[in-house]
Formats: C-alpha cells, structure tokens, sequence
C-alpha cells in the first residue's frame, strides 16, 4: 500500500508499506516527519505559509499522539468532509484533475 502527500504543484512525499505490515501512529507520525522535511527541500519557503492537512479519521491518524505531532510539526489538520456520492479529494490525479477511478466510478467515459 502506498501513502502519498501531494499538494496543487504535484507529489510532495510517498512511501511504500512492506506486506503484510499495517500503519499505527508511531508509523505515520514518522511519514508526517518525513513529509515535513520534503516539504522543507521541494517546496522551499511553504513551511512558513503553514500547512494543511487533510486525512480521513483512521485510528492512526486521529491518535493522541499523532495528533499531538501534528501539533509539534506546526500542521494544521482540516475537518474530514462527510461522505459525498461526488468526489472525494483523492479522486483527483495528482494535478487537479479527475482521474480515471473516478470516471469509472461515476461511469463517465
């Protein structure tokens, strides 16, 4: 399984999960970690601006103590949206547009 952070400009950070491995705290507060210093060396002076972050509410994700490194990262953590028949953020490419899933799912061609 893959985690990938990205933003408008594009692919920020990713990492591969090893099988038959599942992603607790201590692991994706170690990919926020990552993240941070990705985001320190790709897009330079962004850290300053702030950064939102957007997740769904996975027990790893809204954790006290990943919740408290978000917190310690200088992140800010935006309301996961209900559940919407439309997209979901994640339905988009990587670029703004809508991917192939998503047009399968909603049976576009």
């Amino acid at each position: 399984m893959a985690t990938i952070f990205w933003d408008r400009e594009g692919i920020i950070h990713f990492d591969w999960l090893p099988e038959k491995t599942t992603i607790n705290s201590e692991h994706y507060v170690d990919e926020l970690k990552e993240l941070r210093q990705a985001i320190k060396h790709e897009r330079r002076g962004k850290l300053t601006r702030g950064v939102l972050l957007q997740h769904d509410n996975a027990r790893p994700h809204v954790s006290l103590k990943t919740m408290a490194s978000i917190d310690d990262l200088g992140f800010e953590c935006l309301p996961h949206p209900s559940y919407s028949t439309g997209l979901a953020p994640s339905d988009r490419d990587g670029t703004g547009r809508v991917g192939y899933r998503s047009k399968i799912s909603t049976g576009r061609s």
